[in-house]
């Protein structure tokens, strides 16, 4: 009898659906380029290039410290800064060492390029080398994002279309105000000589599945979004 429930037990336990795990993150969506939140409010993704800010001069090191000063005066609302740090894969670059070696018709470049295949491998694995990844984040909070009333919210459930318009007019318009954000912080990171290059969809997604999934994302790639099947 005890056997008898136990097996109940389980089998109703594995009828439950698992909650998905977008459930517990606070975007809702990426489209054109924009990450959107659950709460409305929108973000664009700035990937920032590095300085080596020791090897600069006194002189230099003085006018990186006064620009960003300027830069963090400047702001009209709050960034987010990254700096993310992850293994240094170097699968592809191998991959195409190997190829290479193929097409050789010379042995002596064959073994050359072998050996080489294999110490840029061992480098890579014994002495753990890092590679940084500097972001920039670029919030929008719209002024008129606030709790929508009974009214709002019922014109909604009957007219899911027209809502549906309204809410792309609205993205379109939060967007329009973020790019001018994102226009002016880009503006000013340049003026620190700072190369800098807004993510597109695709990076976006690559980004995030990085951040919430360091591991999976070095044995399983991501596909490119329009690749991507979508079942009805």
């Amino acid at each position: 009898m005890a056997n008898e429930q136990l097996m109940q037990s389980k089998k109703l336990a594995g009828s439950k659906p698992a909650a998905s795990t977008q459930r517990f993150l606070d975007i809702a969506e990426i489209r054109e380029d924009i990450v959107v939140m659950k709460d409305g409010t929108l973000r664009a993704v700035l990937l920032v290039s590095s300085i080596n800010f020791s090897l600069k001069s006194e002189d230099e090191q003085q006018a990186i410290i006064g620009g960003y000063v300027s830069f963090l005066n400047s702001l009209e609302s709050p960034i987010q800064i990254l700096v993310q740090s992850r293994k240094l894969n170097v699968d592809d670059y191998l991959n195409r060492l190997k190829e290479h070696e193929k097409t050789q018709t010379s042995e002596l470049l064959r073994n050359q390029i072998a050996d080489y295949r294999q110490f840029v491998g061992e480098l890579v694995t014994l002495g753990e080398i890092m590679q940084k990844k500097f972001i920039v984040v670029v919030p929008y909070n719209p002024a008129s994002a606030q709790r929508k009333g009974f009214f709002a919210r019922m014109s909604e459930v009957l007219s899911p279309l027209v809502s549906a318009k309204i809410r792309e007019d609205q993205f379109q318009a939060r967007k329009k105000e973020l790019m001018v954000k994102v226009d002016s912080v880009r503006s000013s990171l340049n003026s620190m000589s700072l190369a800098n290059a807004m993510l597109d969809t695709q990076s976006l997604i690559e980004l995030y599945y990085s951040a919430y999934n360091p591991q999976s994302m070095e044995s399983q790639k991501l596909p490119k979004v329009g690749e991507v099947q979508v079942e009805p």
